[in-house]
């Protein structure tokens, strides 16, 4: 059943009927770019569009079957099956046969379909009966099977930026009678709405039906903005791990100040404390290591202040390990060296137990030469057996742990570099 037009919302009714109606994504719809020269020449190929809320990922869909005069059907993966997904094909099938126009199958939230709902569109994409056209909010790599993203290319959508918005609040105040806003109320209506071209439609229809007919006033904006600015942040998707990503590698850069902004965004978004005090236990044991190895317990302490105070007061405790992490001298010779030992431990397989390193409990473990010729280091000169080996004899000795010449491992370098000289120097 069709919605009135005088029952639609705002966003629907000002739905962009042209390329040039599009406000935001000139990387995919400037003349010179590969999807505007399919919307303009009829082009059509199967694609998946992936980007944030309200960035026009239906719009473009409908925009595409419209300038290729092809059928328009729509399915949505919350609410449809495999029995929706036949039916779509057999009407697409019966439009050729009858009409021989083409056709799109949009499928919002494409993510949502399993394996098996996604395979049941492949014959009919490669065919050609269908053109498939998903949209997703979600990483096209990781929520669809390679099968189907093989057979598809994939569009990034923009959240649109502050200028966009305010673009696109003047253009519907201008084709909407009753809806008058100063600039400043535009402008704070942008910023509430986060990129998101269908909450900034929402807020405006909202505060118009409010000042019923009169001008929109500063105070009503702020009544209409009021808990609507809440930030991007998909508590698991991409957004969550581009922001944890970004808070790691503004530590291991040594920014405190960025370190700080991220761990605000993500907790501003509703990420879980104490997810980012096990990242911050991470950062002190990966990236900070033995050039400082205070930031581990400094990490663990603030992770158990938070578990005493929680939120918000113990919040401050991660920030304070965060900014001391941050300002740490780094070092992950540690990490790089158990990463080496590993692939060695991989390709070497089960190598045995040197005899004189092996343990000896029993008289018949010592009669098989278990222990023999062991050298026991706090017997020796300096507490250091030198030029006694510990890997196994079929494999030359190895250096894995490189100290870098920074904090406490500048001393645990030179320790190490007398350590492994063969020989006691004269």
């Amino acid at each position: 059943m069709t919605t009135p037009p005088n029952l639609q919302p705002l966003a629907e009714r000002l739905r962009p009927q042209s390329l040039a109606d599009i406000v935001g994504q000139a990387h995919l719809l400037d003349p010179d770019k590969p999807l505007r020269f399919a919307l303009e020449s009829g082009a059509l190929h199967s694609l998946v569009l992936w980007g944030p809320p309200g960035t026009g990922k239906t719009t473009i869909a409908k925009l595409l079957a419209r300038m290729t005069t092809s059928e328009f059907l729509e399915v949505s993966a919350v609410l449809s099956g495999v029995k929706e997904i036949r039916a779509a094909v057999e009407k697409a099938e019966l439009v050729t046969r009858t009409s021989g126009r083409r056709t799109v199958v949009f499928v919002d939230e494409v993510h949502r379909f399993n394996k098996a709902q996604q395979d049941a569109f492949l014959p009919h994409i490669e065919s050609g009966v269908i053109i498939f056209v998903g949209a997703t909010t979600e990483n096209p790599a990781f929520v669809l099977n390679n099968a189907l993203l093989s057979r598809l290319r994939v569009y990034v959508l923009k959240a649109l930026d502050h200028a966009a918005l305010v673009q696109l609040l003047e253009r519907a105040g201008a084709a909407t009678q009753g809806i008058s806003v100063s600039a400043e109320g535009l402008n704070k209506l942008a910023h509430a709405a986060d990129g998101d071209a269908r909450r900034a439609l929402n807020l405006l229809e909202l505060a118009g039906e409010l000042a019923n007919g009169a001008p929109i006033d500063d105070t009503l904006v702020a009544t209409v903005i009021t808990g609507a600015g809440v930030r991007r942040f998909d508590r698991g998707g991409d957004e969550f791990y581009d922001q944890i990503s970004a808070l790691h590698k503004s530590v291991r850069g040594s920014d405190p100040d960025a370190a700080l902004y991220w761990f605000s965004r993500m907790l501003d978004g509703g990420c879980d404390p104490e997810y980012i005090a096990r990242r911050i236990l991470r950062i002190a044991s990966e990236d900070v290591g033995n050039a400082d190895p205070r930031a581990l317990r400094i990490a663990l302490d603030a992770w158990e202040t938070f578990e005493r105070l929680g939120v918000p007061e113990g919040e401050l405790a991660l920030a304070q390990a965060l900014v001391y992490c941050a300002v740490a001298a780094k070092s992950n010779a540690v990490y790089t060296a158990l990463a080496a030992a590993r692939s060695d431990v991989v390709s070497g397989g089960s190598l045995s137990v040197p005899m004189h390193l092996r343990n000896a409990p029993t008289k018949l473990a010592r009669t098989l030469g278990h222990g023999d010729g062991y050298r026991y280091d706090h017997n020796e000169v300096g507490g250091h057996a030198r030029g006694q080996g510990y890997f196994p004899d079929e494999m030359s000795a190895r250096e894995y742990y490189a100290p870098v010449e920074r904090g406490l491992e500048i001393q645990i370098a030179e320790k190490l570099r007398r350590l492994r000289q063969p020989k006691r120097p004269d």
